[in-house]
């Protein structure tokens, strides 16, 4: 009686549950119902709703280029601090080469041995300096991850629907954006490095504009307003990672402005470098471009500022969300970009739909004809089992695909074959002798071993598919993991309480299989 109790319970929670999530996603509920109860939707995946799909390629060996530059700029001040100055000091194939006299050669080597994360190679007075191995592949995989983050609030800060962002490889992140037809916004905001920068401009150099290439502690960017180069100072004044917020708004002219604040140590520099250059122009350096050079009119010490320029509405959207989602580590190029109409995705759902319809059919069908009334059972099971799947998918959020379709599909049959299982050994038994009661609990313990091994081997293969794929890939593995747990739930659980009380609790009633 205890275990009757067990499985009547189980099978109530199991039977409310599916209903619960099941039944608002898979028909339209009507929307003046509560939120709770429009919220239990499934997710669809590109291929079933439409939308973009783009593949972005990770420039990681830029970012190492980066490291060991301002490495050498590291090393070359900490020489000058100590009074050495190198015979020569470049830059070869991301290798620092430096070569000092003799007596200077014990400095360097303390100085570069100071930091554990280099590898340094040491021949008559020339050094040769590089980063470990460990130290490039964990740059590399910090690289990557801080890329897919920034990416992530990036995607996340213009509302699109359930994206889908993930690193494929090594050097790739895959970005799908269900439901988006024209990724061109989307584009431009990822293409964008938005490393951002507060530069004076070398205003005595500026006469000289178009007469020289090359100015000693300054360098010539181009501006995006009115299209003027500018001559700016190398030495950046405040940089954009101290800043902890930007949006974008209007002035008292009705013309879109960026106002972007700063934390304290930015605060304490914007004050200086304003008050130490009223009357000065000041550039505002976004990707090696000029996006405005105001003239500082007064010492700003809030820590508050605004950016003004030839902004429309939408990208001063764009730049303050460039702004708020930080910079990206490396730049970042698109390799691959793929779209799916909506009506395409809405026939991959209805082709889907009638894949899985006709399956479910023909097994009802057979297992009516085959088995009889205990068929029913079986029929009736396999209703709760499919709808057991899709609440689970509802309510993990997980993204329903074209071949996570296949997979209920797969998963319908899977269910059959337990219940033909234990079918067949309840036949064997009562073929044997075997009473009514003694039958059908000898049939579902016997068959129970070869459930449990057909079932966990592809609960297995599932597992792998999902840790070591990607994509539909991972939308397979997913509803065919869940369909494994809940074929075993279901049969063990719920077709042997209602087989126990149809027959069992029913004497006269003789086992037609």
């Amino acid at each position: 009686m205890k275990k009757y109790s067990f499985k009547f319970i189980s099978f109530i929670t199991i039977a409310l549950f599916s209903l619960f999530f099941a039944i608002p996603a898979l028909i339209n509920i009507d929307k003046n119902l509560p939120n709770w109860v429009n919220k239990n939707k499934l997710k669809l995946g590109l291929d079933l709703q439409g939308g973009s799909q783009l593949l972005l390629q990770v420039e990681t060996d830029k970012a190492i280029q980066e490291k060991v530059q301002t490495q050498l700029e590291d090393i070359r001040v900490a020489l000058l601090n100590v009074d050495i100055q190198p015979e020569y000091m470049k830059l070869i194939n991301n290798t620092i080469a430096i070569k000092v006299v003799e007596e200077d050669i014990n400095q360097l080597e303390k100085i570069v041995n100071e930091n554990n994360q280099l590898r340094v190679e040491s021949n008559n007075g020339v050094f040769k300096i590089n980063f470990t191995e460990k130290f490039i592949r964990e740059f590399q995989s910090s690289v990557i991850v801080q890329s897919l983050e920034i990416i992530r609030k990036r995607v996340d800060e213009v509302g699109t629907n359930e994206p889908i962002i993930q690193i494929q490889g090594k050097q790739r992140v895959l970005v799908q954006l269900p439901g988006l037809e024209d990724p061109d916004r989307i584009k431009s905001l990822l293409g964008k490095t938005a490393k951002m920068n507060f530069r004076m401009v070398d205003e005595k150099s500026m006469s000289q504009l178009g007469e020289k290439k090359y100015f000693v502690g300054s360098e010539i960017l181009e501006g995006e307003e009115f299209g003027v180069d500018y001559i700016i100072k190398k030495r950046i004044g405040v940089s954009g990672d101290n800043l902890v917020d930007a949006s974008a708004s209007v002035d008292q002219f009705n013309r879109p402005i960026v106002s972007i604040r700063f934390d304290s140590i930015g605060s304490r520099k914007f004050a200086d470098l304003t008050a130490k250059n009223v009357g000065k122009r000041f550039a505002i350096v976004l990707d090696k471009k000029v996006i405005s050079a105001p003239v500082i009119r007064e010492a700003i010490p809030s820590g508050s500022a605004q950016i003004s320029g030839n902004f429309s509405f939408d990208s001063a959207n764009d730049l303050a969300i460039l702004l708020r989602a930080g910079s990206l580590p490396a730049p970042i190029s698109i390799i691959e970009e793929r779209s799916v109409g909506p009506s395409l995705g809405q026939d991959s759902i209805n082709a889907g739909v009638v894949s899985v319809i006709i399956a479910l059919s023909l097994v009802l069908v057979y297992m009516v004809f085959i088995y009889g009334k205990i068929g029913l059972i079986a029929n009736f099971v396999l209703v709760i089992n499919f709808l057991f799947i899709i609440a689970w998918l509802v309510l993990l959020q997980a993204t329903l695909t074209l071949p996570g379709i296949a997979g209920i599909a797969l998963t319908v049959g899977m269910a059959v074959d337990a219940n033909v299982l234990v079918f067949e050994r309840i036949r064997e038994e009562k073929m044997l002798g075997r009473s009514k009661i003694s039958a059908i609990n000898t049939g579902f313990d016997q068959a129970l071993r070869a459930i449990l091994d057909a079932n966990v081997t592809t609960l297995i293969a599932a597992l792998i598919l999902f840790f070591l794929g990607s994509g539909p890939i991972r939308g397979f593995s997913i509803t065919l993991g869940l369909g494994v747990v809940s074929t075993i739930l279901c049969t063990m659980i719920i077709s042997r309480l209602l087989i126990n009380h149809f027959y069992i609790q029913n004497s006269k009633r003789d086992i037609e299989i």
